[in-house]
């Protein structure tokens, strides 16, 4: 993905939203407003090429229910917008470019707007597996669990790039010993969660959202589980983290400035007992019940990497319902 390139504040990050939103109404005869009950959000930042044979591989049903595809365009200057449209997904083209993080905020946002119930996230560039989307949006459909992520270190991993590899650990170490919970990727795209949750959690940052959002759920209590998964090599076009140094200072900038807010600021405020209704008291306690819990206890911030059954890998993923 992009490399953040704005300085938009909140305020500012609103009414690029808005915008965007009002653009989308109509667009699709009312799909945006009436979503199946899974979302696949997708953040691209020109991926022309690339993006629509990732959108033509992904499933059209999971776990038995219906899927749409959300694209949000981030201030692309190619040909992102036409071919993913063109590809089945419903798209949101935001004229500014201000990084992955703010675009899959907007996704979500749609997503919920929309009626979905789960959300599901992987990338623009190819590097996931969609095969492997049912099992992880599996546990949170059965109510094991509100958040799963996949993991390369559980699973496997094509690249060799001997730097990105000690990072993966380096961070996974960190909001380890931060949380108090075990977790061995903290980087991983392809995610699954109950829509209510990317509600429940604060995102601010405009391009590194992977580890405010981990640590955000971690710290509001929510049941966060880890599964394997795989990564592959980019086949199109080049990667827009940039050079690993300038995103590994920016990554762990992230994890502390949210570490700090979540479990420092809002857990003083939590512990105050805030009113009912104060956003920043929202934890999982709060949702409504998603079925049998296997996750936390001790209180509605006591998060757990709860245990869920690893998956059998699929007999024949050529059976895999595909988009045409």
């Amino acid at each position: 993905m992009n490399a953040y390139r704005g300085g938009s504040s909140r305020g500012d990050d609103l009414v690029i939203d808005d915008a965007a939103l009002d653009g989308l109404a109509g667009q699709y005869g009312g799909r945006e407003a009436k979503l199946p009950p899974v979302a696949i959000v997708i953040a691209a930042y020109n991926e022309e090429g690339g993006i629509g044979p990732v959108i033509s591989a992904l499933p059209t049903t999971v776990c038995g229910l219906a899927v749409a595809t959300i694209v949000v365009a981030d201030g692309c200057m190619d040909g992102t917008v036409k071919e993913a449209h063109e590809h089945g997904a419903i798209v949101c083209d935001v004229p500014v470019n201000r990084g992955q993080g703010a675009a899959l905020r907007l996704g979500y946002r749609i997503a919920r707007e929309g009626g979905a119930q789960y959300i599901v996230t992987t990338d623009a560039d190819g590097q996931y597996n969609p095969a492997e989307i049912e099992s992880l949006l599996a546990p949170v459909v059965a109510g094991q669990a509100d958040f799963v992520t996949g993991s390369r270190r559980l699973g496997s991993e094509e690249t060799r790039d001997p730097v990105r590899r000690l990072g993966v650990r380096v961070f996974a170490v960190t909001i380890s010993a931060l949380t108090g919970q075990r977790i061995s990727d903290t980087t991983f795209g392809l995610r699954a969660m109950r829509a209510e949750v990317t509600g429940a959690v604060r995102l601010d940052q405009q391009q590194y959202q992977a580890a405010e959002l981990l640590i955000g759920v971690m710290s509001r209590g929510f049941r966060v589980a880890e599964l394997p998964a795989t990564i592959h090599k980019r086949k199109v076009g080049e990667s827009k983290k940039g050079h690993n140094a300038i995103y590994g200072l920016h990554f762990a900038g992230v994890i502390a400035r949210t570490w700090w807010r979540e479990r420092v600021i809002n857990g003083r405020r939590r512990e105050r007992q805030p009113a009912p209704g104060d956003p920043g008291a929202v934890t999982a306690a709060e949702l409504p019940s998603a079925g049998v819990s296997s996750g936390a206890t001790g209180g509605p911030d006591a998060a757990a990497v709860v245990a869920v059954p690893a998956p059998a890998p699929p007999a024949d993923e050529s059976r895999s319902a595909k988009r045409t």
